[in-house]
């Protein structure tokens, strides 16, 4: 069997395991070791020497020591309330508007997303948030956690997203490009899914009641209780764009400041730092784990030559750049309800990045790049939120065991349809996505 084959056959093995349950991580490094066996003709002394020179050079890597920089930051917010006052700003001023707590509650998402770039945890502590205010106001269960789990993808989409950093050292792109690129489509998510609400309390009257109107001495009030979101992410993201410090700098300097702020909050004792850097660890040897596997794996697909023979074959038979990426984000759309988005990136970016890249597209490679980083991350993001096995979904639902889980995916698909329509333009209008970028 050549190796061109073995990397093609490698694929229904890889997919047969994680049906069975096996840990993504897993999955790929045994694929990869078994992969890296054969093409050596079955000699252990390349696998061994790749074992070392892979674990070596793979967690070396400096760029990697933002991950855990970003998650602890988000470990951090949690910590520290700023969800809480997140939430109660932004319903200060949409709340007495019809579905104006569910807008809120989007909003919140937002803002947390700017500190925190995970989409699970987003989900789940903005639900603590917002689920007993979503209920006391007359919202419905449906509505309610669909509204939590579509705002919890705002957390990988607006910067700092731990899944754009991944993204970036596997296509050897710029972290803070990518980041800018990603605020635009990150606004439009947050603009399309406050618009989903309101359409959706129109057609649906009796799934969101009302709330009394605030003082505007107290809306202010409640927004200048959410300064240190503003100050963490302006000096954070500003930083980084302004060029004052690298990204994985810039991640310290907001581990330190989500930090300082919990301990000024009242909110951080030792308990709890010892719980934010135990979960930071846990987290970040998942995420090392995933990556790692995938390095091996990649590296035997490489040996093999599937990615280069994937590429010129797709060039070869002549079709257009467009229906080549429409055909790649639906499949990203389909399997995204079946894997979690870290896991995707790692999996398909090293395949289909360069079928991407050797097709014409009008744009210089850096652009190119940095477009499809992030259509695929906003493709990804929809499939934590589609049923079945949307992860979101289940988050949410976790956290509301009296809301039937059909009712969430009856009302989560308006959602899904504002991500189709956004993918859809930002397909159509790559500057939108560009337009930020220098040059």
């Amino acid at each position: 069997m050549t190796n061109l084959e073995l990397g093609f056959w490698s694929f229904p093995v890889l997919l047969l395991m994680i049906f069975l349950r096996a840990p993504i991580g897993l999955a790929m490094l045994l694929c990869g070791f078994g992969g890296w066996y054969f093409a050596m003709g079955g000699n252990p002394t390349p696998l061994l020497a790749k074992l070392k020179s892979e674990t070596y050079t793979t967690f070396s890597s400096y760029s990697l020591s933002i991950i855990p920089m970003f998650l602890l930051m988000g470990q951090f917010a949690t910590l520290s309330g700023m969800s809480t006052a997140l939430f109660k700003a932004a319903e200060s001023f949409l709340g007495h508007r019809r579905g104006g707590v569910a807008m809120a509650a989007v909003g919140a998402c937002a803002g947390f997303g700017a500190i925190c770039g995970s989409s699970l945890a987003t989900a789940a502590t903005m639900s603590k948030v917002a689920l007993p205010e979503l209920r006391r106001y007359g919202y419905s269960g449906g509505f309610s956690t669909a509204t939590l789990a579509a705002g919890g993808t705002l957390g990988i989409l607006i910067p700092p997203s731990v899944i754009l950093v991944i993204y970036a050292i596997l296509t050897e792109q710029n972290i803070a490009k990518l980041f800018l690129a990603a605020f635009i489509p990150g606004i439009l998510a947050a603009l399309g899914y406050i618009i989903t609400i309101s359409i959706y309390v129109r057609l649906n009257p009796n799934s969101a009641g009302t709330r009394p109107a605030v003082p505007m001495a107290e809306r202010f009030k409640a927004l200048a209780n959410t300064w240190p979101v503003l100050v963490i992410f302006f000096i954070v993201v500003g930083g980084i764009y302004l060029g004052w410090f690298t990204p994985t700098e810039g991640s310290a300097i907001g581990a330190a400041g989500t930090g300082l702020a919990a301990l000024l909050s009242g909110s951080l004792n030792w308990s709890l730092l010892r719980e934010s850097l135990l979960g930071t660890a846990k987290t970040t040897g998942m995420i090392f784990f995933i990556v790692l596997g995938a390095g091996f794996y990649n590296g035997f697909l490489a040996l093999s030559g599937v990615p280069q023979f994937m590429a010129d074959w797709v060039v070869g038979q002549g079709y257009s750049p467009w229906f080549v990426l429409t055909i790649i984000l639906v499949f990203y759309l389909i399997f995204g309800c079946l894997m979690d988005s870290l896991s995707m990136i790692l999996l398909t970016v090293p395949i289909f990045f360069p079928v991407i890249s050797a097709m014409d597209f009008g744009m210089s490679t850096e652009h190119l790049a940095i477009w499809f980083g992030i259509l695929v991350l906003i493709v990804v993001e929809v499939g934590l939120i589609t049923p079945p096995v949307g992860m979101n979904l289940f988050i949410i639902n976790s956290m509301d065991r009296e809301t039937p889980m059909t009712e969430t995916y009856k009302a989560v698909m308006y959602f899904v349809g504002s991500d189709i329509v956004r993918v859809i333009i930002l397909v159509m209008f790559p500057a939108i996505t560009l337009f930020l970028l220098p040059g």
